[in-house]
Formats: C-alpha cells, structure tokens, sequence
C-alpha cells in the first residue's frame, strides 16, 4: 500500500503543480484571463481597501510558484519517494496547489464571494502542511519544502485578510458604525498576533514571518504613499511586520523551548 501510495502521490503533484502554474499565467492576464488587479471589477487591486497592499508585495508569488516547481521535482526523486515526510504532506501539498488554482478562477468568473471560502481552506491546508512537516532530512529539505511552504503559508494569511476585506467592501460593509481604518488596525492587531503564535506552534520558522511580514510591509506602504491613505493604517501595518518578524527571532535567540524547536527553515 505504502508504494501505491508513494506512486499515485509523484504525479498528482506534478500535476496539481503544473495546474497552479497555468492558473497563475491566467491569473496574469495570459491565455485570455484578467490580471487579478483587473478582475471582478478591481475588488482586489492595491487600492481597494484599506488592507490591500501594495502591488509590489505580489512579487513573492514568483519566488513561491519558484519553489512550488523544486518541491515537485524533489518529491519525484526516487530517494524521497519513500520519505515519511513526503508521505504526510504529499496530498495536501496537491490539495493546496488545486485550491490556489481555483482561487484564481473564481477571481477571474467575478465570483468573488466564493473566493473566500476557497482561500480560508487554503489556509488551513497549509497549515496543515507546516504543522505535519517533522524535521527536516538536510538542506534540501529545509530550503525547498521548509521554505516554500512556510512562505506559502505566510503570504496567504495575509492574502487572507485583503480577500475578506475585498468582498465585505464589495457587499457594501461601511462598518458598523465603526471608522474603517478602526477595523483596519484591529484586523492588522489580530494578523500580528496569528504571527506570533504561529512562530510559537511552529518551532520558530522564519519562513512564515518573512512572508507575513513582507505583506504586513507592502499594506504600510500602500497606505503612506497612495489611495487610500491611512496614516494609522500605515503605522500598525508597520508595528505589525516588525512584530511579526521579530518573535521568531525572539524565539530562537532566547532558545525558547517549543513543540517543533527541531522543525526549523
């Protein structure tokens, strides 16, 4: 069973891989689809909310997309095909890739209120996938799998947070009779804690911090420097990335015990 498994597994991850690719050259404007920033009428473009960041920060996606193509590859190799790790994170890795894919479809088909379910079970997977990785075997491991997926992971809690704020502005949210950059700061206050306790849960790793930090960076600088501006905004999104990248670093520097200290990348 174990090698039935081992070979269905390789080929659903190439696969599922080559599907995310096609869906982010979609979602890039190529083969006839709308860049994201364009579609479902610009609910997610830089300058939709108050937590969209900057379009700088999606840079990133070539950087994840990057490693998305290694960990196929690496996963393929006949002396991980029997990998315990590669075992426990197989199917969820396909199960990601599937769900980015069809994340960009559902932007595309200005079915933005589907987006939301769909990226928030993307989230989850890749939380499962960080929590299920057990120690890395070498370099390669800690480069590829460790840190691809612990960006994957970051980007998308912050992805996260832009794609709710889209579709409650595009529903005709106004607040409650709350001042949106109050929602704001509380949302980012919530993003920083989520970063905290995920380096605490996760043995420290910086790959995460990186990539929440890096999107916490770009929605500060998208509010000071363009539509719309928001001083307090700006400022949280700031404190928010330094805390963020801080307590990892924090962690490991006070050699913090934690449950998968041996689980680093």
């Amino acid at each position: 069973m174990g090698i039935r498994r081992d070979t269905v597994r390789v080929p659903v991850v190439i696969v599922s891989m080559v599907l995310a690719i096609v869906g982010s050259a979609f979602g890039s404007g190529a083969f006839g689809g709308t860049p994201i920033q364009d579609a479902s009428g610009g609910a997610l473009a830089a300058d939709s909310t108050l937590l969209a960041p900057g379009v700088g920060a999606f840079q990133i996606w070539s950087v994840i997309y990057l490693g998305l193509v290694a960990y196929a590859v690496l996963q393929a190799l006949p002396s991980r095909r029997a990998s315990a790790r590669h075992r426990r994170i197989g199917r969820l890795a396909a199960a990601s890739m599937l769900l980015n894919a069809a994340w960009i479809l559902s932007v595309q088909f200005d079915l933005l209120a589907l987006s939301v379910p769909v990226i928030v079970a993307l989230l989850a997977v890749l939380v499962a996938i960080v929590l299920r990785l057990g120690p890395a075997e070498g370099v390669a491991e800690r480069v590829i799998t460790d840190g691809t997926f612990g960006l994957y992971l970051g980007w998308v809690t912050i992805a996260t947070v832009a794609n709710i704020a889209a579709v409650l502005k595009a529903a005709g949210f106004t607040g409650a009779g709350l001042p949106a950059d109050v929602w704001a700061v509380a949302v980012l206050v919530v993003a920083a804690a989520i970063g905290v306790l995920t380096a605490l849960r996760d043995g420290a790793r910086i790959t995460p911090a990186v990539a929440l930090a890096w999107g916490l960076a770009w929605i500060a600088i998208a509010r000071s420097t363009a539509a719309p501006e928001s001083t307090p905004v700006a400022v949280a999104a700031a404190i928010a990335a330094v805390v963020v990248l801080a307590a990892p670093l924090a962690l490991r520097l006070r050699g913090v015990p934690t449950r998968r200290a041996v689980r680093t990348a």
